[in-house]
């Protein structure tokens, strides 16, 4: 038996014990060890994405391979393996997943560490790289900072060479974010973000990068200059205002981008490329930072907390009973 997290018809996750089925052909049994929270996990619970059946959420994970089905081959019991993307299902302590999505987590890289930056790291690729490619030249502007992407895409931004401004609710925040490297740091929703931007640089954004959703996506359009492009990942802070193409140009001249990570994971090459990059950049001396730990069962509080804007860095959840709940 395996401990899952289960949606109710309701929107509610529960905890509930169910049977782990045998590994068929070309996958594998994995004892998770620890599983990432995200802002897409709120999103099933809301009911704004659909979440197949057996309806468990979650989207990385790190584990030990248990049992290997017919016809797979690169891995063996024993092995540290990790995983982002589809099939979706990870919060739980056991699953059978495709062996075609797991990659061997390297001897220098801790259970804890992976599974806090696998998803973001792969969002973070696709945004510098693939949706604006980002240079030395570029400024960004990263909302919602603090947060587990915002701080892995500000190290990334700056390991590039790009200035970066971040946004953030509170003075606690913000030193997290300047810790990071963060050029400017601007704290409050209500703050003039494009007079700030133009005061310090002399300009706007190259590039911004909006998971708040509401009414900052049309302010976030102010803050980017002529010809550069915003990026709408989410709406963590309710859904997006109605707006006019008129918004995006011809006045402004805006691109303006929907990227999603889940179908950039799901395409074989660029996941792999993704996690290639992501690996590499650890390898190069930095790492997630971990702002709380929840045990599997109170997985819908980690959630809460994450929605809520309580937790700064990465969130995880771990299938021991402990809890190391660093919330701030």
């Amino acid at each position: 038996m395996s401990l899952v997290i289960r949606r109710t018809p309701s929107g509610t996750f529960v905890p509930e014990d169910k049977p782990v089925g045998s590994p068929a052909s070309g996958e594998v049994r994995i004892r998770h060890t620890a599983m990432g929270v995200n802002f897409i996990d709120a999103y099933f619970r809301q009911g704004l994405y659909p979440l197949p059946p057996p309806h468990i959420p979650g989207v990385e994970a790190v584990g030990i391979v248990e049992a290997i089905g017919p016809d797979v081959g690169g891995f063996v019991e024993g092995d540290r393996v990790a995983y982002a993307g589809y099939p979706v299902g990870a919060w739980t302590e056991c699953r059978v997943a495709p062996a075609s999505r797991l990659f061997r987590v390297p001897d220098w890289l801790s259970d804890r560490d992976a599974a806090a930056v696998l998803l973001k790291g792969l969002t973070a690729h696709m945004l510098l790289f693939a949706t604006y490619k980002v240079n030395a030249s570029s400024l960004i502007l990263v909302h919602s900072a603090a947060g587990g992407l915002g701080q892995i895409l500000t190290r990334w931004a700056k390991a590039l060479g790009a200035t970066v401004a971040g946004t953030v609710s509170s003075a606690e925040k913000a030193a997290l974010v300047e810790a990071q490297g963060a050029d400017l740091v601007m704290i409050g929703r209500n703050a003039d973000w494009p007079s700030m931007l133009q005061h310090t640089f002399g300009r706007l954004a190259d590039v911004a990068y909006d998971g708040i959703g509401a009414d900052t996506l049309l302010r976030t359009m102010q803050c980017v200059r002529a010809f550069g492009t915003v990026a709408s990942i989410g709406q963590a802070g309710g859904p997006i205002t109605p707006f006019s193409i008129d918004e995006i140009g011809p006045r402004r001249s805006l691109c303006l981008a929907r990227p999603s990570v889940m179908a950039y994971a799901a395409d074989a090459k660029l996941y792999s490329l993704g996690i290639d990059a992501l690996l590499d950049a650890m390898r190069n001396g930095w790492r997630a930072n971990i702002g709380a730990v929840f045990p599997l069962a109170e997985a819908a509080a980690a959630l809460a907390a994450l929605e809520h804007g309580q937790t700064t860095g990465s969130v995880l959840l771990t299938p021991h009973n402990r809890s190391d709940r660093d919330v701030a």
